[in-house]
């Protein structure tokens, strides 16, 4: 998947959208009436990975903000993950994933959010409506007590990891590999929650550094 010439995801490079969802879902693979919502799509890896880890009562939420990337998942993608989007458990929403986390009804058990290349590709994510003071405001509001919210990174960035931590959430970030088999760990994965209890273990992950 390119834009404007830029390689945003690839078949051949999946595994830090896999482990999006496994660090994200870890707290509540036995959870039942579980709520996951996903911000983007992609190629459907981490919807997936998802569905592989939730019970069958939960409810996975997809927003996405591009139709055209959710036909495609529905008709050429849908053999490289088994066909997600024909699962009861989800629901599909065209729209951007910070208005629905700011108008979220039910609270949600884990956000998971792979938008753009993350936080660390942005010059000032302060000003971005989610990565903002605001945003992950929202973020907390829209999730339950013992929530966790996921973010991928192309990149890794400390001092969004310290911005979290400054919004009174606790966060890990982990050094993740871009595809199965690789020495280099090259993107990142937050996970924050205010119940500390609720990140997951950092066994066998390295932990992220950076600038």
């Amino acid at each position: 998947m390119v834009t404007d010439g830029q390689p945003l995801m690839t078949s051949r490079e999946h595994e830090s959208e896999l482990e999006l969802a496994r660090l994200g879902c870890a707290h509540i693979t036995s959870r039942r009436a579980s709520r996951v919502l996903i911000g983007g799509l992609g190629l459907g890896y981490t919807l997936r990975q998802t569905l592989d880890m939730v019970p069958p009562s939960a409810t996975v939420v997809v927003a996405e903000l591009l139709p055209d990337v959710v036909e495609w998942n529905r008709t050429y993608l849908s053999e490289l993950t088994g066909h997600p989007l024909r699962d009861a458990r989800v629901t599909v929403e065209i729209c951007d994933v910070v208005e629905l986390v700011k108008n979220a009804t039910e609270p949600f058990d884990a956000i998971l959010i792979d938008i753009d290349n993350g936080p660390e590709a942005i010059a000032d994510y302060r000003s971005h409506p989610l990565y903002s003071t605001e945003g992950i405001g929202a973020v907390m509001q829209a999730m339950t007590e013992g929530g966790c919210l996921a973010i991928w990174s192309a990149g890794i960035d400390q001092r969004f990891e310290r911005r979290l931590r400054s919004e009174g959430m606790h966060a890990r970030a982990f050094q993740v590999p871009a595809y199965k088999g690789a020495k280099a760990r090259s993107k990142c994965i937050w996970v924050a929650s205010l119940d500390p209890a609720a990140l997951p273990s950092d066994r066998g992950f390295a932990r992220a550094t950076g600038h």
